[in-house]
């Protein structure tokens, strides 16, 4: 069942993709139109760099208290949903909590893997979320496509199709060695699972920027240990079993419980048109390793930051305003699937925008903006993500701040947004990518290094956030949000905010790092 709804949910995606126009193809009868100039200043004079770590104290101290975590499906996650509701009630919000379940993970113990001969080797790994528990000790049996070294451009498709594996023996026990790449690491994984394998080790692409220990999402539970390398240690295992046969020891310890809950919290203005919302957005929760102070502490106490302070200005948006706090964001975004997936068509049907704001104070910082109009990665956004991208370009443009483009990779909780039309954007200051030498010319910093060393670690804590980045990054979020809160004019040359019709089909976006 999980094979064939796999399958299908790629196939539903990639024809949904195809059938909403991008904004650099034709719109129909709209041709592309500016939003109107909006004078922020106001709301990015309340908008504070104080005012935004406040929350992340608090944050902080959650995390402190729930030890050291604040992930879906813990009382760490819970007291910052509570915190969160109570400062939007205060400003004036109509506030819900949207309670969902949804299977929660975590790690019991640190995981193992080893070479057990001919050469005795322990490796750094770290385990797949959504990984099975288990000791496994047996052959390790590279995909038939593994590329070492890695091609220049094209991506790895090793282990994307069941043809990639040779059958393990039904006798003894056998690890699968898979380069990233290409597909979904669950295809990669289902794939080994049909094929016999007792055991899957997921080593990086080798590509810029995909070398180091690699860990993800399975997007589901599988019942067999999964853990991950880096490229370099990947390829040296790979080199040896190309030598002989190499006999691995993986271990982990995890546990899931698919009957978890978790909440969305969402928090509407009280005026502004009902016919055009934008949703601005960004997940509440951290990983159940860290506090996630950075990732998404940052983008969460931005975006209540700039509520707060629309309200205090009293100056009523043009359009409906509602601000989201997904929940489950590191299990594939979980929270936003599931607040589009009850949408009703009309509820649907009214959401005009999404703003998203995933990690903006990362301390390696780049200025990223999303690269709503596909000039310079694939795919484009739907129609209206190219003005969103130019309005957060433009301003920083206006400030002498250089930015840069990011793809919709499907990393974050735009996802199921655009795969419904629905035209998006927002910002984003890097995770475990690595800084170019051209891009510490132009932002400072580091190259050699990632954005956010701490991505993902215990050490995402308050003493993890880049003042400057969320100076900047936040500043032009308030503009951002003012912008589309109170223009007059909508993506296309008659002043609407309307889409093209969507698709019939709305289908689930494959979100997250499960596309790595």
């Amino acid at each position: 069942m999980r094979r064939l709804a796999t399958a299908a949910l790629v196939v539903v995606l990639a024809a949904t993709l195809t059938q909403v126009p991008t904004s650099g193809s034709s719109a129909g009868p709209h041709d592309a139109a500016r939003l109107d100039d909006i004078n922020s200043e106001a709301l990015r004079d309340a908008v504070t760099v104080c005012g935004i770590l406040a929350h992340e104290r608090v944050f902080q101290r959650i995390a402190n208290q729930n030890g050291g975590t604040r992930s879906s499906g813990t009382p760490g996650y819970e007291a910052s949903a509570q915190y969160v509701m109570n400062r939007l009630e205060a400003a004036g919000y109509r506030v819900r909590e949207q309670r969902f379940i949804f299977p929660f993970f975590r790690n019991l113990a640190e995981p193992q893997l080893s070479q057990v001969s001919p050469t005795p080797t322990d490796y750094e790994t770290a385990t797949f979320t959504y990984s099975g528990s288990g000791d496994v000790t047996g052959d390790l049996v590279p995909t038939n496509d593994v590329e070492v070294p890695p091609p220049a451009e094209s991506g790895v498709s090793s282990g994307c199709e069941p043809s990639d594996f040779t059958p393990a023996s039904p006798t003894a026990p056998a690890v699968a060695l898979i380069q990233r790449g290409f597909c979904t690491f669950g295809v990669k994984v289902d794939n080994a699972v049909d094929a016999g394998y007792d055991a899957v080790v997921i080593f990086n692409e080798g590509q810029p920027g995909r070398t180091e220990l690699l860990s993800g999402t399975l997007g589901v539970p599988f019942d067999v240990p999964v853990v991950g390398l880096s490229f370099a240690d990947g390829a040296d295992l790979y080199a040896a079993t190309q030598a002989g046969p190499v006999s691995v020891r993986v271990v982990t310890e995890t546990e899931t419980d698919l009957d978890a809950e978790t909440s969305n919290i969402i928090a509407t203005s009280r005026k502004g048109n009902p016919d055009d919302v934008v949703v601005v957005g960004a997940h509440l929760d951290s990983v159940a390793e860290g506090p996630g102070i950075n990732d998404n502490g940052s983008g969460s106490a931005t975006i209540l930051e700039i509520a707060e302070e629309m309200a205090a200005l009293k100056r009523a948006p043009r359009q409906k305003v509602r601000f989201a706090f997904w929940g489950a964001e590191e299990f594939n975004l979980l929270g936003s699937q599931h607040y589009v997936d009850t949408l009703s068509d009309n509820a649907l049907g009214r959401i005009f925008a999404n703003l998203n704001f995933d990690m903006v104070a990362s301390p390696n910082y780049v200025r990223f903006v999303y690269d709503g109009d596909g000039s310079d990665s694939d795919p484009a956004g739907p129609p209206g993500s190219a003005q969103i991208e130019e309005l957060l370009t433009d301003f920083f443009d206006d400030e002498g701040l250089a930015s840069d483009p990011t793809p919709f990779s499907g990393r974050s909780d735009y996802g199921p947004f655009i795969a419904v039309g629905i035209p998006a954007g927002g910002l984003f200051s890097g995770a475990e990518g690595v800084k170019t030498e051209e891009q510490a010319e132009v932002y400072g910093g580091e190259a050699g290094v990632a954005y956010d060393p701490c991505y993902h670690q215990a050490c995402d804590d308050f003493g993890n956030l880049n003042l400057d980045a969320l100076s900047e990054m936040s500043d032009a979020a308030a503009h951002a949000v003012f912008t589309l809160a109170r223009t007059k004019n909508g993506f296309f040359d008659d002043g609407s905010f309307r889409r093209p019709a969507r698709p019939d089909v709305r289908p689930t976006y494959r979100g997250h790092q499960a596309i790595r």
